[in-house]
């Protein structure tokens, strides 16, 4: 595991020795590991043994990223896929894996390579094939796709462009307090891959949807998403429940792209909780 951080060492070790079945929880653009913590607690309270990696290269704390924000660019969607499969394989039982905005399509790619046991995907950021593309969901990538040199670095949003893309259905209270304690840069890549992905014959955003080994599946979207608005979540679930297993797929009204983050977090832990209980 040589390109896993000493941390992310201590939680596989950690969680072989518990014997508790893991769960990895994968984080998408524009946070870092550390916007799990809560979620981890909860998981672990409830008996299982829980996993946050970062992306390649992530900083440990905001402040650290804040400082470097370039340590966060260049990262595509296959590299960091592989980086989670990496730390998959250094479990002695298959986990379950929950994943946020691009985090949500990564744990697709890894349930499609028969890598999960459950899979709950929140807001995730759509694969090839997925074809709605609504005007708030171009609005919200806008500052990064706007200038093609973004591909190959690392992009803060301004605090109104997180209201508008992550907060719009939060108290603007509410929305510069995470805004605050959460957002850092994040690489342009990823958004550049998904946006062309549906022209591009080798689009590293692909997820093998048919797989029978992919698991019990659960996709969930904030009915106020501006960056994954319900449309494209229901077309990803389109896809999805052609697979043999599981898959449901749960519209939570009046929330946004911060709903792991925001204030009610809980109420979307607990969704994600009970599914993963039901499988794994």
């Amino acid at each position: 595991m040589a390109t896993i951080t000493q941390r992310e060492s201590e939680q596989v070790e950690r969680a072989n020795a518990a014997g508790r079945t893991p769960v990895v929880f994968i984080h998408g653009l524009w946070l870092l590991a550390g916007s799990w913590d809560r979620w981890a607690a909860v998981f672990e309270e409830a008996g299982y043994a829980a996993l946050t990696p970062g992306w390649p290269d992530d900083p440990e704390t905001v402040e650290q990223a804040r400082a470097n924000p370039d340590a966060l660019a260049g990262k595509g969607v296959v590299e960091v896929a592989d980086r989670f499969a990496e730390v998959i394989g250094g479990l002695t039982r298959k986990p379950a894996v929950v994943g946020h905005s691009f985090g949500g399509l990564i744990a697709q790619i890894l349930a499609g390579r028969g890598l999960s046991a459950a899979t709950v995907a929140i807001d995730p950021a759509p694969f090839k094939g997925v074809l709605p593309l609504p005007l708030a969901a171009i609005r919200t990538t806008l500052p990064v796709l706007r200038n093609p040199a973004n591909r190959r670095r690392a992009v803060t949003l301004s605090f109104e462009q997180f209201r508008y893309g992550w907060a719009n259905a939060l108290g603007e209270a509410e929305a510069r307090r995470i805004y605050d304690e959460f957002h850092v840069a994040a690489p342009g890549k990823p958004i550049f891959q998904a946006a062309v992905a549906n022209f591009n014959p080798s689009s590293e955003t692909k997820a093998d949807t048919g797989n029978p080994e992919r698991g019990p599946l659960l996709i969930t979207t904030g009915g106020e998403d501006h960056a994954v608005p319900a449309a494209m979540s229901k077309a990803a679930y389109g896809k999805q429940r052609r697979n043999p297993g599981v898959t449901e797929h749960v519209e939570i009204p009046g929330r946004d792209h911060s709903l792991t983050i925001d204030d009610r977090w809980r109420e979307v832990a607990d969704t994600a909780l009970a599914f993963v209980k039901r499988f794994a």
